[in-house]
């Protein structure tokens, strides 16, 4: 008891930031694994510190040893296995509006062409993934494709998409208002939640949108259906009209709580 009382008489304001620091920091963790093959792995590295400490309790002194050696080099094993989680925490962070110049970008045009492109490739029950890119760069992932850099219009982006191209199967990513490559490979979302009939395409818009801050849309060949990848998840659009609307609301970037409600509407 007076220990405890010790405690918290001792307790100042730096003991509550650096807890709210490593709460927070946990926090965010879990919530990018949350979903992913990621979260069977924590739970099997939970199960191995239990049995580490039962090593320690109960004097099991071979696995104690061998359990012993593996901690020696647990960060080492952490950074390895969980390294797309904390290269999307330090992204975020890098992302965020205390580190980011601000910077007026107009999409009104973009939208448009990639509605209307859509729109054309829907009638002729064809596919499409088009990549916008934000901030977060994409080269490495453009780089993949084949150079375009033209401006963003309807027909090319309708010609790109077309069976005789040799670039309709891969994705169409767009920055800093031109078509900056086509026909890129993209990495394939691996989440624990999507379904077993959901295509390489979906599975590329959202793995894409897991990495980085991109929206993609995704048109379907086999059903007509579009969608809008964001943020790893996503987003019924009703209609082309609906699509030009979540968009706009999307890249113009409103406010976090508007995105995270349109988020909540998707699968």
């Amino acid at each position: 008891m007076n220990y405890f009382l010790y405690t918290i008489k001792s307790f100042s304001t730096s003991d509550a930031v650096d807890i709210a620091i490593i709460a927070f920091v946990i926090y965010r963790f879990f919530l990018i694994v949350q979903g992913t093959r990621a979260a069977g792995t924590l739970v099997g590295l939970s199960f191995v510190m239990t049995l580490y400490w039962g090593s320690i309790r109960y004097e099991l002194h071979s696995v104690n040893w061998a359990l012993s050696n593996f901690f020696d080099y647990f960060f080492l094993f952490i950074i390895v296995i969980f390294q797309d989680q904390i290269r999307t925490t330090l992204l975020e962070i890098g992302n965020s509006r205390f580190f980011r110049k601000k910077k007026k970008v107009i999409y009104e045009e973009e939208i448009e062409e990639i509605v209307t492109a859509c729109e054309a490739l829907r009638r002729q029950s064809l596919g499409a993934l088009v990549v916008i890119e934000r901030n977060s760069g994409l080269l490495n992932f453009s780089k993949t494709g084949t150079k375009i850099n033209s401006e963003i219009h309807a027909d090319v982006i309708y010609s790109l998409f077309q069976p005789s191209s040799p670039l309709h199967d891969g994705a169409l990513i767009l920055f800093n208002h031109k078509i900056q490559s086509a026909g890129c490979f993209l990495p394939l979302s691996t989440s624990s939640k999507l379904k077993k009939n959901v295509g390489t395409r979906h599975r590329a818009a959202l793995g894409i949108t897991e990495v980085s801050d991109a929206v993609a849309v995704c048109l379907s060949e086999e059903n007509a259906n579009i969608s809008i990848a964001y943020k790893g998840k996503f987003i019924e659009v009703d209609n082309f009209t609906d699509l030009s609307i979540k968009l706009y609301q999307l890249l113009y970037s409103i406010k976090d709580g508007h995105n995270n409600l349109l988020l909540g509407q998707g699968a």
